[in-house]
């Protein structure tokens, strides 16, 4: 089988489109479609089915695509297995706005030797992302594993905890706090937090649900999130609209915004971060990326800091 033809259906899968899968694997959209229908006449099915919006798998598409996957993951591990270190650490970041994707940045500085392949995955979903682990689609990923040792249970993945973000409270000039110093957790029960487009069921939104029920806190996912900028000039003008970001995480704006970042204590609040990657994984900057996390975390000041009750487990 045509793995280059495989590699281009799983890339359509995961993008949708046969013009986004092109520009991903670097080839045009009509290079695409002809390896997809290669790979169709080989498997004697469709599978996908052409709309409007994109391409969306067919059943035997739906079918074929985890052990397309498996295949897909059976060549990276066969060439690694000759030649490590050679091919990109891939590592999903899940938001390259926010805390891990800073974290590999200075990583990355302080050897820009290493080879890396920056990623978001398509779902957001922690389930997923676990699979792309295991089927080696990406080497690690940065998850809050909620039920973290049950999940891992009889599974070829380890964890380790190496992200302890502390909250922010984001605000514009006119909002009642913007000239605070820091906000305490009850004088934050006072004001809502706007945090739009949280995924219900989520692992976030897990979090803030026992953040909100502990201290008082109304978390208001109301609206769509059309984008982060959209948000920011929302709050930037609004004497009551504010969020919770992390240090970590990077935010633009235009400086007439004006917008605050303001500490969150007594206690600090803190959203963790496990890096997730599969134990018989060999690639040497896999090695060194974990050394380095744990070196972050381990040398990290403790304080007044509340976690969640699933995360009060040591590691996970």
């Amino acid at each position: 089988m045509d793995l280059e033809a495989v590699r281009t259906f799983v890339a359509v899968a995961d993008t949708g489109q046969f013009q986004s899968a092109g520009d991903e694997l670097r080839v045009t959209q009509q290079a695409v479609s002809k390896r997809v229908a290669a790979l169709e006449r080989a498997l004697g099915v469709r599978l996908f089915t052409r709309t409007p919006r994109g391409a969306r798998l067919s059943v035997d598409g739906r079918a074929f695509l985890p052990h397309a996957r498996e295949l897909l993951a059976a060549q990276q591990r066969a060439l690694a297995s000759v030649a490590p270190g050679r091919r990109a650490l891939r590592v999903d970041v899940l938001n390259r706005r926010t805390a891990p994707a800073t974290l590999l940045h200075a990583f990355y500085q302080q050897d820009p030797s290493v080879v890396l392949d920056v990623v978001t995955l398509p779902d957001v979903a922690v389930g997923p992302a676990l699979d792309a682990v295991t089927t080696g689609t990406v080497d690690a990923t940065f998850r809050a594993l909620v039920d973290g040792p049950d999940r891992l249970a009889g599974t070829p993945l380890e964890a380790a905890r190496v992200v302890l973000e502390p909250h922010e409270l984001l605000v514009g000039p006119a909002h009642a706090l913007a000239d605070a110093r820091a906000v305490t957790l009850a004088e934050l029960a006072a004001h809502p937090v706007w945090m739009p487009g949280l995924a219900p069921g989520g692992e976030a939104s897990t979090y803030y649900a026992e953040l909100a029920e502990t201290f008082g806190l109304t978390i208001d996912l109301g609206g769509p999130l059309f984008s982060a900028e959209v948000q920011l000039t929302e709050i930037a003008a609004s004497p009551t609209l504010a969020t919770l970001v992390g240090p970590g995480s990077r935010y633009l704006w235009p400086a007439s915004y004006d917008l605050r970042r303001i500490p969150v204590v007594d206690p600090v609040p803190v959203f963790p971060l496990s890096v997730v990657w599969r134990r018989d994984n060999a690639h040497p900057v896999l090695a060194s990326l974990l050394a380095f996390l744990r070196d972050r975390h381990g040398s990290r000041a403790r304080g007044d800091e509340w976690l969640p009750r699933w995360a009060r487990r040591p590691d996970l």
